[in-house]
């Protein structure tokens, strides 16, 4: 039995989540599939977290164990030509150590909201980025964003339907900077931590988003974080602009 590490991309738009769904496809569906048709066996993908319907991945990280003798290049080619044309690609494989854990072994975890910031369709970008018309205050929002960093207490910015145990997450890093490209002006929501509660990540953002076209101040947000109560929640930002960038593992 060999455990191989993989790097997932995909776009999340087709499916509902990262995770095994039973009312529609989902990414770890799809790769389990392709895997079996690969070596025949019934396996169990895991992974360094979780996504919502919608939500983008750019190196998401798994694992998976596999009995018949392959080589990474050889398992990542033939995944890779069975979930075609199936929005997923392996972007890398390597063999790890039987007390690797994708998720359990993870010790940070990056995400990237992109918002396409005019009031012209994001035609190219669909599905991809959340379209905010209003211009944004980027600097409010991240003065703002300074007070959600750190350890706290996020219960407002939790879904009701968040399954961890308790609350209260370190929160590394919250910057939001603008981002010029050929498709136009966007606005880039970058936070990193440990781990994330359910929604966390979009809820952060809907709230910058008030503070960024001015409904909001940047004590209301602070104040929404102080509440501790996730009826003070401004605005759950949608999915399709979130995107998981990286896990971090120890080094050795």
């Amino acid at each position: 039995m060999t455990r191989f590490a993989l790097t997932i991309e995909f776009d999340g738009t087709p499916f509902q989540g990262l995770q095994r769904q039973k009312h529609g496809p989902s990414v770890q569906q799809s790769i389990e599939e392709a895997i079996y048709k690969t070596t025949g066996e019934t396996v169990l993908l895991l992974s360094a977290g979780r996504t919502d319907a919608g939500v983008h991945a750019i190196a998401m990280r798994c694992h998976v164990d596999i009995e018949k003798d392959l080589t990474p290049f050889r398992l990542m080619g033939a995944i890779n030509a069975h979930l075609r044309p199936n929005p997923i690609a392996i972007t890398a494989c390597e063999e790890v150590d039987e007390d690797w854990h994708a998720r359990f072994s993870c010790i940070g975890r990056s995400y990237v909201y992109r918002i396409v910031n005019r009031r012209s369709s994001a035609a190219l970008n669909k599905n991809r980025v959340w379209q905010v018309a209003r211009e944004l205050d980027v600097e409010a929002m991240q003065r703002a964003a300074q007070a959600l960093v750190g350890r706290h207490d996020f219960t407002t910015f939790r879904s009701a339907h968040c399954q961890a145990k308790d609350p209260v997450k370190t929160l590394d890093r919250l910057d939001v900077v603008r981002a010029h490209s050929v498709l136009g002006p966007e606005v880039h929501i970058h936070a990193a931590a440990r781990s994330f509660l359910h929604h966390q990540v979009r809820s952060m953002v809907g709230c910058l988003k008030l503070v960024g076209v001015g409904t909001w101040t940047e004590k209301q947000l602070a104040d929404a974080l102080a509440a501790k109560d996730r009826s003070k929640l401004g605005l759950n930002a949608p999915p399709q602009g979130l995107y998981f960038v990286s896990a971090t593992y120890p080094e050795n």
